[in-house]
């Protein structure tokens, strides 16, 4: 078979290593994954509710435009519906947008080290890859604005940036706006943003209606808890949205996810709850770090980036022995380091009991 050569340079993309994976290759009863930014926290009751509801229709296609979630959410962003698509996980719209705008002779521009997808997609479709450092963990958006040409068509902004955890801010946002061209796509990739708190991180969705070339992807995958469900969404002008229309799969989303999204944007509480949590769980992690003398980068997210300062495999390895899963920094492009997400009060202290040991021998 001869596949078409291009695809053979796209990474393949490597999800957190499975528990059922770890426990069978160490001989271990118990389990801890902190490795795929997952809620630990699960969903909304009422989302569970809105599953079991729908289990006699399975036998029936799901509403290919997700009418209902379509309205609800509209409403609940204070956008029109039209302005919204619908994806297998906001991985599907950043699949959309490639598929919609890159081609052989374009090119798009990303931070670098970002969200791998970007990447990956461009590359299927045979865009030109710009790459810019990050800057202290960053968007450098000032060098990322002087990179675009007369070929661009696209520019990723992953805020808050995974794996870093970091925020560009409003007023940083803003002024990288202004100097992008209006028929260049700026796409912001906020599957994170329900975990902000800073004041400073912008609040996008107003902006649409000054830069009709934005796209805005969030996700029902992080603080909603229903990563198995794979829903994610877009919000962008009713053009953009007609664009990827084009592009998107029939009945890509399931009839499931849909119930369950409706009913998780219903209970905010739960989200608010998962949000104070979160902040304290990060807080438990940093402040060891802090006491071990770590460095680690600011984090908006349910993860943190902290430097090990030792090889990052083999750290990755040595947790896993423990029955501990995170993720090697060497995969996501920062050696040294190791991007843990956050987790219960339980887990997140028997993650630090582990490091601990790793840290001391190190210090001797």
């Amino acid at each position: 078979m001869l596949p078409k050569q291009r695809i053979l340079g796209a990474p393949v993309y490597q999800p957190g290593k499975p528990i059922d994976d770890v426990k069978r290759e160490f001989g271990l009863t118990e389990v801890i994954k902190l490795a795929s930014n997952e809620n630990p926290f699960g969903c909304s009751p009422k989302a569970k509710e809105a599953i079991a509801a729908q289990l006699d229709t399975l036998a029936i296609y799901p509403d290919g435009a997700s009418l209902q979630l379509r309205w609800e959410l509209a409403e609940f962003l204070g956008v029109k519906p039209e302005q919204l698509i619908f994806g297998n996980g906001s991985d599907e719209v950043v699949q959309m947008i490639a598929r919609a705008y890159l081609e052989e002779g374009t090119n798009t521009v990303m931070a670098t080290p970002t969200f791998s997808q970007y990447r990956a997609n461009a590359i299927i479709e045979g865009a030109e890859l710009i790459e810019v450092p990050l800057k202290n963990g960053v968007h450098d958006l000032e060098a990322m604005a002087a990179a675009i040409n007369g070929q661009t068509r696209v520019v990723w902004v992953c805020n808050p940036n995974n794996p870093s955890g970091t925020i560009v801010t409003r007023d940083e946002l803003e002024a990288f706006l202004q100097k992008v061209p209006k028929d260049v796509l700026v796409v912001l990739d906020e599957a994170y943003y329900e975990y902000v708190v800073d004041p400073a991180y912008p609040q996008t969705v107003p902006m649409l209606k000054h830069y009709p070339n934005l796209i805005v992807l969030r996700t029902f995958s992080k603080i909603y808890g229903l990563a198995a469900l794979r829903i994610g969404y877009g919000i962008a002008s009713e053009e953009i949205v007609g664009h990827l229309d084009h592009v998107r799969e029939p009945f890509n989303t399931s009839t499931l996810a849909q119930a369950a999204a409706r009913a998780a944007l219903k209970d905010q509480a739960f989200v608010e709850e998962c949000r104070k949590r979160n902040r304290e769980g990060l807080k438990q992690l940093t402040d060891r770090f802090d006491e071990w003398g770590l460095s680690y980068f600011p984090s908006q997210t349910n993860f943190v980036l902290v430097d090990l300062q030792q090889d990052s495999d083999e750290v990755f390895r040595r947790l896993l022995e423990q029955g501990i899963i995170v993720r090697s920094g060497r995969a996501l492009g920062f050696p040294g380091y190791q991007r843990i997400t956050v987790g219960s009060a339980e887990q997140n202290e028997k993650v630090l009991q582990a490091l601990g040991s790793i840290v001391a021998g190190a210090l001797k």
